[in-house]
């Protein structure tokens, strides 16, 4: 579990800004400390929850079982910011392996030489990635031909969906295009004088992980064209997306009614969130939720399904957004051989993987660990493996300057679903100009 929306990745840019300064040198061959000699290294890592956090120790152990000679360090609740400022300073004290829950800030992290680059490593150690990783799990840990990261677990987003509620409404089977969603989100809907008894959908761009990019994934589309520029505003999949998500919050009671009704929801990561307490009867999500919901024990039979895709594009049925943590080496580590050590094993060592997967309850990220028999989950879970695995999943494109184009897509989103943005092609071309203007100041 990890919070992935953007309006949370915002701190995250911004820390990542500076990142071009953090880059201290990396030896072209790696490095030179011996591997097998006796040491220690520092992990840092995102994760804050008492049973990530033991998850994680976990792992370690069994890395230090397999290496007697390397003792791992481990620093929790590290983000973006304060690895930020822990590789500008560099020092002994600083992290050896670095680990981040922003994919969308690889293009950063790699062009900036704030993580080394890891094909020396790679390419010692004789590892096809290819053969090892799922394709876009590999596209979201590089840039531009550079690795700079490798994938440690996966993040799959999916629908789900109340069944007792369904069942209520005569609804038999979960939608499978948008236009089924946008039917069955207004069958769901209760109201209650000025608000809702349930929701079918909450559809605003501030409804927990309704954001463009994850709404995005539903469409075929290109965030940049073959020239590098912004494509938001010449891809028709985006005023496609804008103008369903749009007709949807009107037709389920409009922006304000739908804001107020929000109001009213617990945290997104609290027992009270509102598809636990049936505020909502559908939600996006990512396959933590599983089993954050039924921790809650929530009264009603929970129904996992992929997310509906845009109408004319049926057949692409079954795919959704990735995303994931990512980990790498700090530059100015002087015992990268051994940091590689743990990178390796904790990314490509299929035991290791599905362990760690299981413990996380996150989705494995290597092609051995999806197919492991040794997984422990809940049957429904395996809709995110198939997700993950899907050739037509997707996640953002990287750029030079991180998550930035995203947050600036995000927020015409919120100024054109409460209708401060009238003309959707305009804005969307101010939009891809301001995109376009960010990332040649970044470069």
């Amino acid at each position: 579990m990890r919070t992935s929306r953007l309006t949370t990745t915002a701190v995250a840019v911004a820390a990542i800004s500076v990142l071009a300064t953090a880059c201290t040198g990396q030896s072209e061959a790696g490095a030179s400390d011996d591997p097998n000699a006796k040491t220690t290294i520092n992990f840092w890592h995102g994760w804050s929850a008492p049973a990530e956090v033991k998850a994680v120790k976990d792992n370690i152990a069994r890395f230090e079982k397999a290496h007697p000679n390397i003792t791992v360090k481990v620093s929790s609740n590290i983000n973006d910011d304060k690895l930020n400022q822990a590789l500008r300073a560099g020092g002994s004290n600083g992290p050896d392996v670095v680990s981040s829950f922003t994919t969308s800030n690889v293009g950063k992290f790699c062009s900036s030489g704030a993580f080394a680059d890891l094909k020396p490593f790679i390419e010692k150690s004789k590892l096809d990635l290819e053969k090892t990783f799922p394709k876009v799990l590999l596209d979201y840990t590089q840039f531009e031909g550079k690795r700079c990261a490798l994938p440690l677990l996966t993040d799959a987003y999916g629908l789900y969906y109340n069944k007792d509620a369904f069942e209520k409404a005569g609804i038999t089977a979960p939608p499978k295009t948008m236009s089924e969603l946008a039917s069955v989100a207004k069958k769901l809907t209760v109201e209650k004088g000025d608000s809702y008894q349930q929701l079918g959908f909450m559809p605003t761009f501030h409804g927990y992980e309704t954001v463009a990019d994850h709404y995005m994934a539903s469409w075929d589309h290109k965030y940049f064209d073959e020239n590098g520029k912004s494509n938001v505003a010449k891809d028709p999949a985006f005023a496609e997306m804008f103008t369903f998500q749009k007709k949807l919050v009107e037709d389920l009671g409009g922006y304000g009614k739908l804001e107020k009704y929000r109001g009213t929801f617990g945290d997104e990561w609290g027992a009270k969130h509102p598809f636990h307490t049936g505020q909502v009867a559908m939600q996006l999500d990512g396959e933590w939720r599983l089993g954050m919901a039924e921790d809650t024990k929530p009264g009603f039979e929970i129904g996992v399904a992929p997310m509906p895709v845009a109408d004319d594009e049926a057949d692409s049925y079954g795919k959704g957004f990735l995303s994931g943590t990512i980990v790498g080496i700090a530059p100015a580590s002087k015992k990268q051989n051994a940091a590689w050590e743990l990178v390796k094993y904790m990314t490509t060592d299929t035991k290791a993987v599905v362990e760690f997967a299981n413990g996380i309850r996150n989705v494995p990220s290597t092609l051995e660990a999806l197919k492991s028999p040794d997984l422990k989950f809940d049957p429904r879970f395996k809709t995110f493996l198939d997700i993950a695995q899907h050739p037509k999943s997707s996640t953002p494109d990287g750029a030079v300057n991180g998550a930035a184009y995203q947050l600036t897509l995000q927020d015409f989103g919120y100024q054109y679903e409460k209708g401060a943005v009238k003309d959707l092609q305009a804005g969307l071309e101010k939009t891809a100009k301001q995109i376009d203007t960010d990332i040649a100041k970044a470069k």
